[in-house]
Formats: structure tokens, C-alpha cells, sequence
């Protein structure tokens, strides 16, 4: 600790930063120091003044950490004075939660909160402004969109007895428009959120390669990549040869060194810097993280991350320690309460109901009972599964993680659906056992500790 270096990518810092013996800008935090993390927030009311059966023992938890994080996936407004409209393309849903939200987030322990998803512009620029304010008057700290990219992609900070944390939100998966941007020239910067543009491609084995290049050569037009032997593009989809069918993704260049920069200055300005990705790559049905991730996780690291946490699938996936750090591939869904959400005209026709005969919620449980495009739906109990994952640190390093899992009550009916609870004994084991296996392609065991997951890292670095 205390190593000066030169900062990766080739910046060089004279800061003061204090490194680790890994080569990342060092945590700098007092002894005891945790965070929580759980995953998307889909909430329309509040409810901790509710009665939600073993609510109260996990907000005792989320209460008892020094810095709070889950994905705000909802706008906040009163839609009876609103001005707005619904603005989006339908993407899942136009969620929108009463005002009362914001005071019952700070209550429930939340003090940080990502906005980057695709879900930010549902309701447009004033539906984004409004959620902005209504954190804003209740002291949560949240990052992910602005009037322009470098506001969306700015680190935002949370002050605590034990250190001064950063936030940072970036978006894989978004909606048409949703994407800021800055000035250029006599155009003004346009609102929206951080973005992390993918190219995605179809890897294919190479007898199907060749028979794609039959289909290219017969379409007219151009053929861009053509002479390409493990390449061909065909009616706008990239192709290229594999082992095995699969989806690849390349992040964009250009994004991912603005995430970088701001990350790096982020944790410049703090101790501890939290850097959160909201994607459902290569669909919510997997519960493998898409193959650009594990690079983009660990160079965030580099440039200074304590942690990152991904999101948007709606089902867990696999936890990684890399360089002391944890890293969540998804933490599944934390609140999937989905009550008071006008569904819209879009939503209706995506469903084929008809709004002057079918109820919003019927619309819902139809999105509920099948999902959307390739995906399985939310009929299954996976998507209901999840964990609160309490990360401590001691003299600067990660010391243990602690993995509760939770429960939103898959078999209840749609009213009462969505808010978590601790599994049961069973439930608890099952999810727990797919943890294990979902985290040993990335080297991490997870114990289990008289119904809890136990991650134990100590002083040692990983490879």
C-alpha cells in the first residue's frame, strides 16, 4: 500500500493516489467499513408502513450498512399533475411510482441508487427530471443520466463515517433516445443516460459460415465484409466463425474510455468508488454474463473501482473476486412490485389486448406469465430468487461477503407479489447451491453458513 505508479492506460497521476500492491488506486476506507447491494428496484408505492410479511428483517440489514446500493429501474411523479407522456419505445413496462417513494427509499436504508437502464426515458426528459428531484429532496445519492453525457456520466458522492463514496452508472441495454450527448458545435447536449453501446454478432461454426456466404452472394447490394473468411454480414447481422452458436460483443471504444476517465477521476475524489452496469446481454434467460463483461469488470477495476455491480437480467448470475474486489454479474431483482404502472398503448398492442376492454393489470400478468422476446417470462420462480449481498471491509481489503437469500413470493397472487423476504431453509439452499455453481467458472466458492453464503477473502490477493 502507499506504492506511487503510474496509472494504467498510460496516465500519469501525481495526485497523492495511493496504490495496491495489485496496481488499482487503493480503497480508502476505516475499518468495519460495508456496503449492500441488491439489484433492480421495481417499485410503485411504499412499503415499509405496509404489511409485507418479514420486510422489516431485510431492511434491517439494508439499514445497517454505510453505503446502500440498488438499481432504481422506475420514475418517480404524481401522473395526476404530470406533463409528460409515455416517451420511450415499449421496452418491459412504462414504470412509474408515487412520490411517497422517495422518503420510504431513505427509510428502507437506500443511499445510493443507479439510473442508468432502460427504463430511465420511459416517461422522457420531464418523467427523468422529476425522479432526479424527488432523490434529490430525500438525500439519495444517484448517478446515470443528465441534461447531457457528462453530467450522466459523472461520478456523484455519498459522504459516511467511514469514507466518501463514489457512484458511477453506465447502460448497455437502453431505449431508442435514451442515449445522452454532449454539444458539438451549435447543437445543444441532449438529456438522457450514461450509455455503453454494444456490437453484437452471431458466432457460428463454419459450415454454417459458408452457407450464410451462399445467402450474402445471392441478396443484391453490397457485401460488406465478404472477403472476410471468418466474417459475413447478412441483412445487417455480423456473422462470424466459432466453436459453437453463441452471441458475441464488442463495447464501443469511445464509451468505454469515457467510463474509464470518469471512473479514474471518481475515485480521485473519494475512498471507496461503486461502478454500476445495467445490461440484459445476451437476454434475460441466461445466467452467463455476455463475453464482453468480464474484460470491461476487471479494467474498471483497474482504473480505480472498489466494486462492480451489474443488473438486468432479473436473475442471478455468478460473483467474481478480482484484485480484492467483488464483482456481481446480476443480482436478479431486489422489489418486483409492479402495481400502479400505467401500462400504455405500445404495451397494449405488444400483448394484443385492447385498452377498452382489457385492465392493466391483466396486461401485466400476460408480461408477467410469458416475458418479452426471446425470454422464457417471469412465470418462473428463478426470476423471484435473489440475494442482499453485504461486502465488509477490513484495513482496506475485502474481508468477507455475506449473501442472503431472498424471496418475492412467486406463488402469491399479482397484488401481493414482488416483495422480499428471507427464503426459507429449502428455498434458501437451492438458491444458494446455484450460486455456488453460477461462481465457479470464476474461481470464487461460496460457503454456506447456517443458511447464508459466505465469501471469504481475508488479506490475499486473488491471481
Amino acid at each position: 500500500m502507499g506504492k506511487q505508479l503510474q496509472e494504467n492506460d498510460s496516465h500519469s497521476v501525481s495526485l497523492g493516489d495511493s496504490y495496491d500492491t495489485a496496481g488499482s488506486i487503493a480503497t480508502n476506507v476505516a475499518d468495519g467499513f460495508t456496503m449492500v447491494a441488491v439489484g433492480d428496484l421495481i417499485v410503485t408505492r411504499p412499503l415499509t408502513k405496509g404489511k409485507h410479511q418479514g420486510f422489516d428483517v431485510v431492511v434491517k440489514i439494508l439499514q445497517d450498512a454505510d453505503v446502500t446500493f440498488g438499481n432504481m429501474e422506475t420514475s418517480i411523479f404524481d401522473i395526476r399533475s404530470f406533463s409528460g407522456s409515455p416517451q420511450a419505445e415499449y421496452g418491459g413496462a412504462y414504470h412509474v411510482s408515487l412520490p411517497a417513494l422517495g422518503p420510504d427509499l431513505k427509510e428502507m436504508g437506500f443511499n445510493v441508487v443507479g439510473r442508468a437502464n432502460n427504463h430511465s426515458l420511459d416517461w422522457g426528459v420531464e418523467g427523468m427530471r422529476e425522479t432526479s428531484r424527488a432523490l434529490d429532496e430525500n438525500g439519495i445519492i444517484h448517478a446515470g443520466v443528465g441534461d447531457n453525457l457528462a453530467q450522466a456520466g459523472a461520478a456523484r458522492f455519498l459522504e459516511t463515517a467511514r469514507g466518501r463514496v463514489a457512484l458511477l452508472s453506465c447502460a448497455s441495454s437502453f431505449t431508442p433516445l435514451s442515449r445522452a450527448a454532449d454539444p458539438a458545435g451549435e447543437a445543444s447536449g441532449r438529456p438522457g443516460l450514461n450509455s455503453l453501446r454494444l456490437a453484437r454478432s452471431v458466432v457460428v461454426p463454419p459450415e454454417m459460415l459458408e452457407g450464410l456466404k451462399g445467402i450474402s452472394n445471392a441478396l443484391p447490394g453490397p457485401r460488406p465484409g465478404h472477403d472476410d473468411p471468418e466474417r459475413v454480414v447478412v441483412a445487417g447481422t455480423t456473422y462470424k466463425v466459432g466453436d459453437k452458436a453463441a452471441y458475441s460483443y464488442e463495447a464501443s471504444p469511445r464509451d468505454v474510455a469515457g467510463i474509464l476517465r470518469n471512473v479514474r477521476q471518481g475515485k480521485q475524489f473519494a475512498d471507496f468508488c461503486i461502478v454500476t452496469n445495467h445490461g440484459h446481454e445476451p437476454g434475460n434467460w441466461s445466467q452467463e454474463p455476455p463475453d464482453y463483461e468480464r474484460s470491461f469488470a476487471h479494467r474498471l477495476i483497474d482504473a480505480g473501482a472498489d466494486a462492480y455491480i451489474c443488473h438486468g437480467p432479473h436473475q442471478l448470475r455468478g460473483i467474481e473476486i478480482y484484485k480484492g474486489r467483488p464483482i456481481f454479474y446480476s443480482l436478479g431483482n431486489f422489489i418486483m412490485d409492479d402495481l400502479r404502472t400505467p401500462v400504455g398503448a405500445d404495451m397494449f398492442a405488444a400483448y394484443g389486448k385492447d385498452p377498452r376492454i382489457d385492465t392493466d393489470a391483466e396486461v401485466t400478468a400476460e408480461e408477467m406469465g410469458r416475458g418479452y422476446e426471446t425470454d422464457p417470462g417471469f412465470s418462473d420462480p428463478v426470476f423471484y430468487e435473489s440475494i442482499v449481498t453485504v461486502s465488509r471491509f477490513e484495513q482496506n481489503r475485502l474481508a468477507e461477503l455475506r449473501l442472503y437469500p431472498i424471496e418475492l413470493g412467486h406463488s402469491k397472487r399479482l397484488a401481493n407479489r414482488g416483495v422480499p423476504r428471507l427464503a426459507d431453509a429449502q428455498q434458501a439452499k437451492e438458491i444458494l447451491e446455484r450460486l455456488q455453481k453460477l461462481s465457479e467458472r470464476f474461481g470464487t466458492q461460496v460457503f454456506v453458513d447456517n443458511g447464508v453464503g459466505v465469501i471469504r477473502v481475508g488479506s490475499s490477493l486473488p491471481r
